[in-house]
């Protein structure tokens, strides 16, 4: 048919056209690869002569030490793997910072599984991860295939003696030589871990806390918002009044004003943590509180004015008043993480939280879950298989902790701990999952990620492989039950236990949550009754600029800073 295109014109060429064309593809192929050889003779130059500095996962062997070694056979296997992401700049490869891949690459190394001659580049041995994972992300399973020496029946022993006790090869397959654990990964199973005190609602003095009831009385939508809230709305004005009240009354009254005051000014200074640092900067709380005593308010200022009356300078606190301020902001503080820690979720509101995660199912277009993605960006659509809060929280060192799990074909930068941290956001406000649904649209909305320390990869699914490839080239399946009881035993002492210890020293959850409930720009009123409609501004087809602005506002309350999205997997 004339004028057809696609992917199936080649069938209406003549014969001469057709060949004519393969010959010009070989020829273009051979073009590149003749420039990408140059490009790799150049950056090898350069390294050996000093121009660049070394990657840090890589090995240098003299040319004499390499000279000398035998060659010895190498086979294509898929390596799984696992290991706790504490401490790592997450999984992929970096010539400058330490990762999961790096220390992996030099521990083939050091066991003699890739020769020397290529030490120094995981491209020669063609090195392929199955899931990138983020910054401090575990996983429980993992995959990478490359070519390696596993003549000796010990490797894997030995390359698990060159790796820290945070990273463990469970074993190997040989497989095609085509294979690509990547490109033949059918899906990914991931889990989040989860305190259920991050389902309580925000506190009522807090911006959030005071803007859902508002919104929701101003929408006519109380009805609904307080069967939301339901066994909840009332949590925080009962622990005031019995937690909070006591600390309070001990407290001298001239400046017992002072002491609710210090506690905003600490959340002031969160908020205006920059965004390109990691850790917000430490405040001097008393000198805060010093000065807005010395700084008169607009009515002060007004009366100044007028001569009606001159007030004599408010004294400075005395060392003792200091202490007593000290003293009674860190009972207040331990007083609400106490409440937080006995909190029991009922499950009619992990049922809640069950019935956001379904808004997740099927194919979906999930722009405003990741970075640098637009709505109409055909690789925003992603499908999720299935989303299952376990009805059956547990209880680690006084915390209760529910374990989300979720199944999906593929997930881009960050997608899993914005999708957790919508979920968390949505029950904890009392807001109508729908909302979940109208993300889903052109509306561009600023949805934070949750803390990278509850998320971990359990496994990635190999079915069409398995199922297929591999009984039809007589290979072994990729399969991870068979290491079943190691890998428990480890995610238990290397995960689990390392997940729930960092939340006991940082506090990232109740931290990451505060920042969100504080936040005193309009940014999340999409969580109210009001809906979209709340956030000034919401832009159905923003800027680039527009898009960066926003990713700057999440990134200076988020714990960490946003990571570069190229090639992003793993939620």
């Amino acid at each position: 048919m004339a004028g057809r295109g696609g992917k199936n014109q080649k069938r209406h060429l003549g014969r001469n056209e057709y060949f004519r064309q393969k010959r010009d593809d070989g020829k273009d192929r051979e073009v590149n690869k003749g420039r990408n050889d140059e490009e790799q003779a150049q950056k090898k130059r350069k390294l050996e002569n000093g121009e660049v500095p070394m990657p840090i996962y890589a090995t240098q062997f003299s040319a004499e030490d390499i000279a000398a070694e035998e060659r010895r056979p190498k086979k294509k296997v898929a390596v799984m793997i696992g290991y706790s992401g504490t401490g790592y700049h997450g999984m992929q490869l970096s010539p400058t910072e330490k990762t999961i891949e790096g220390d992996l690459f030099a521990a083939f190394v050091a066991a003699g599984a890739i020769s020397k001659a290529n030490a120094a580049d995981p491209k020669k041995s063609s090195l392929v991860r199955c899931a990138r994972t983020d910054r401090g992300v575990h996983a429980a399973g993992n995959v990478v295939s490359l070519k390696l020496i596993v003549e000796d029946p010990d490797i894997v022993q030995k390359i698990n003696d060159n790796l820290s006790p945070q990273i463990r090869v469970w074993g190997y397959e040989t497989v095609t030589k085509g294979f690509s654990c990547y490109q033949l990964c059918d899906s990914r199973m991931y889990e989040y871990l989860i305190p259920t005190h991050c389902f309580l609602p925000p506190h009522p003095s807090t911006h959030l806390g005071k803007k859902t009831v508002q919104l929701a009385q101003e929408n006519g939508d109380m009805e609904g918002f307080l069967a939301r809230q339901e066994g909840v709305m009332d949590f925080w004005q009962n622990i005031d009044e019995t937690e909070i009240k006591p600390i309070l009354e001990k407290v001298p009254e001239e400046i017992r004003r002072l002491v609710q005051r210090a506690l905003y000014i600490e959340e002031d200074s969160d908020k205006e943590t920059p965004v390109d640092k990691e850790q917000p900067q430490p405040v001097d709380v008393m000198a805060k509180l010093e000065e807005a005593q010395e700084t008169p308010t607009s009515a002060e200022e007004n009366v100044q004015r007028t001569g009606e009356t001159q007030e004599a300078p408010k004294p400075k606190l005395t060392a003792e008043q200091k202490e007593i301020i000290n003293t009674s902001i860190k009972q207040i503080k331990a007083a609400y993480q106490s409440a937080k820690r006995a909190y029991r979720i009922p499950q009619n509101r992990l049922q809640r939280v069950q019935d956001a995660l379904d808004k997740y199912i099927g194919t979906r277009n999930f722009h405003n879950y990741t970075i640098q993605k637009t709505f109409r960006d055909p690789s925003s659509k992603r499908i999720i298989k299935s989303f299952v809060a376990n009805k059956e929280p547990i209880i680690i060192n006084g915390t209760e902790w529910v374990s989300l799990k979720v199944h999906g074909q593929s997930f881009m930068m960050h997608q899993i701990r914005k999708m957790v941290a919508m979920v968390a956001l949505i029950v904890r406000c009392g807001c109508d999952p729908k909302i979940i649904e109208e993300s889903y649209g052109p509306t561009r909305l600023s949805i934070p990620k949750a803390p990278g320390l509850g998320l971990l990869l359990e496994h990635p699914i190999f079915d069409s492989y398995n199922n297929r490839t591999a009984k039809e080239f007589n290979k072994e399946t990729i399969d991870f039950a068979k290491y079943e009881k190691e890998m428990n035993e480890f995610k238990q002492r290397e995960i689990y236990d390392r997940i729930f210890r960092e939340e006991e020293e940082s506090n990232a959850f109740g931290v990451f949550f505060n920042h969100v409930d504080h936040y005193p720009a309009n940014t999340f009123l999409y969580l109210t009754s009001a809906g979209i409609a709340a956030c000034q501004g919401a832009n159905p087809h923003p800027t680039a600029e527009k898009v960066k602005a926003g990713e700057e506002t999440l990134a200076g309350i988020e714990s960490e800073p946003e990571e570069d999205a190229s090639g992003a997997e793993g939620g």
